[in-house]
């Protein structure tokens, strides 16, 4: 469920093992190599043992580090056995899990430790270009960080076709989560489009344990069935772990409550996608609180000003310190290094800096530094500052105007430690800009669509 692009492609895989000769008889090479990408949970595995059932071909799955050992020669032995044994039973499919530890870009010269990888590396190549000479079996291979790998791994007629596995979008977090509640006496409350909408960012191993967390929670309390409660209850543990029961004194109470409350109104005042659905001041994995601000509409293009607004939000929780208790805390860090992650990728990735422009690097280099000359790295930390500076401003703006909502919904939290989205409508009253923007007297920025990171709908502080 919700991996529907990825077997359509490993689609070939089970016909190639199930009937070869219509392949062969058009003159057609399989791919000797499929290379399974993605995060973690996204279900690579799974996937693979799927493909492996579908075409009843035996399955043999090892982690790529089980081949590294300390004595040259020992991780080749165990490749080579692998491929023997696949060869032995065909048709069969290899699932190497964590290539990256064996398959990574290669040293030249290093320890013992660092040949015998290499060793390794090399035995795994010739097994792909033999592929010709081991009908009937297929290897798949999974990796979080495909960027990693040796060219030589992923070249054409290795592991030439390769496969990405994103998080799963709405409709694919609902069919997942509807797999998993098979056998789970659910109530009449619960509503697995709204629980999909909740739960953005996460791999579909996350789903899983939050119906299982559900359930558990339902046995623990004696229910009958498990309500729409006890699956949010279920999310809060995926996104922020268990709830504390550590004792958190009023002014910390205080404290988180401003911190939740800012966010929560700078993201309902600017955005018209994010939603606020929950605000909580209830100590959960180390953490003293948490917004919860899904998007109505995933979106995979973001112009810059729907970024602004993103900036904004993670300011707000600092902003309101400010403003109510007259300083900051420790607890924005997170959404300051959010923020700062954000703002360096609109510069440096997505052009959205006059003054940079479209000097861009690729991801990767971007984080790491990029291939800038010194002013170029000075001009893109001044321009990263600009738009940090100008989001912090917004969440001001948005609090001040907003002082008296911001008031109200900090003590409602206090006093009750959760609200809900009807909560806070009700107590804010009208945002304070009903078009969805702030009347800062500056024009909206340039709308130019960037390809922005899914992150999960939550702020915590």
């Amino acid at each position: 469920a919700g991996l529907d692009d990825a077997v359509a492609e490993l689609a070939e895989v089970r016909d190639y093992l199930g009937d070869p000769e219509r392949y062969t008889s058009m003159g057609a090479r399989i791919p000797s190599g499929f290379l399974l990408s993605g995060p973690p949970g996204c279900g690579k595995t799974l996937l693979a043992r799927a493909v492996a059932r579908e075409a009843n071909a035996a399955f043999f799955a090892m982690a790529a580090t089980e081949f590294v050992e300390v004595f040259v020669g020992e991780g080749a032995a165990r490749v080579r056995d692998l491929f023997a044994q696949a060869r032995g039973v065909a048709p069969a499919i290899v699932f190497l899990d964590e290539i990256d530890a064996i398959g990574s870009s290669r040293l030249v010269g290093g320890s013992g430790g660092s040949r015998e990888t290499e060793q390794t590396l090399n035995q795994l190549l010739a097994e792909l270009d033999g592929f010709g000479k081991r009908p009937g079996v297929v290897i798949l291979a999974a990796t979080n960080r495909p960027e990693m790998l040796d060219p030589a791994l992923v070249r054409p007629g290795r592991f030439d076709r390769q496969i990405e596995l994103e998080l799963p979008d709405r409709e694919g977090r609902r069919a997942i989560l509807a797999l998993h509640t098979n056998g789970k006496p659910l109530a009449a409350d619960v509503d697995l489009d709204r629980v999909a909408s909740l739960t953005r960012g996460l791999a579909g191993a996350d789903l899983a344990n939050v119906m299982n967390e559900a359930a558990l929670l339902a046995a623990r309390g004696r229910n009958s069935t498990i309500d729409m409660g006890l699956v949010e209850e279920g999310i809060d543990r995926a996104l922020s772990g268990v709830g504390s029961s550590r004792i958190v004194s009023d002014e910390e109470r205080s404290i988180t409550a401003y911190h939740e409350a800012g966010h929560g109104l700078v993201a309902r005042t600017l955005s018209t996608d994010a939603i606020v659905h929950k605000l909580s001041i209830v100590p959960r994995g180390g953490r003293l609180g948490a917004a919860w601000l899904p998007e109505a509409n995933e979106r995979l293009l973001h112009s810059r000003t729907q970024l602004m607004t993103r900036l904004a939000t993670l300011f707000g929780g600092r902003a309101a310190e400010e403003i109510a208790l007259g300083e900051s805390t420790s607890g924005a860090a997170q959404d300051l290094w959010r923020a700062t992650a954000l703002a360096r990728q609109m510069v440096s990735e997505w052009g959205m800096s006059n003054a940079v422009g479209g000097l861009v690097s690729p991801p990767n280099e971007a984080v790491d530094g990029g291939p800038w000359s010194d002013e170029t790295a000075r001009l893109i930390d001044s321009e990263v500052r600009s738009l940090l500076d100008e989001a912090d401003e917004l969440a001001h703006d948005v609090l001040n105007r907003s002082r008296p909502a911001l008031d109200r919904v900090a003590a409602a939290l206090i006093e009750r430690e959760t609200l809900t989205l009807e909560d806070v409508d009700e107590i804010a009253g009208p945002s304070a800009d009903s078009n969805g923007r702030a009347a800062s007297g500056r024009p909206a920025p340039a709308v130019n669509p960037a390809r922005a990171p899914r992150e999960p709908p939550v702020s915590t502080l």
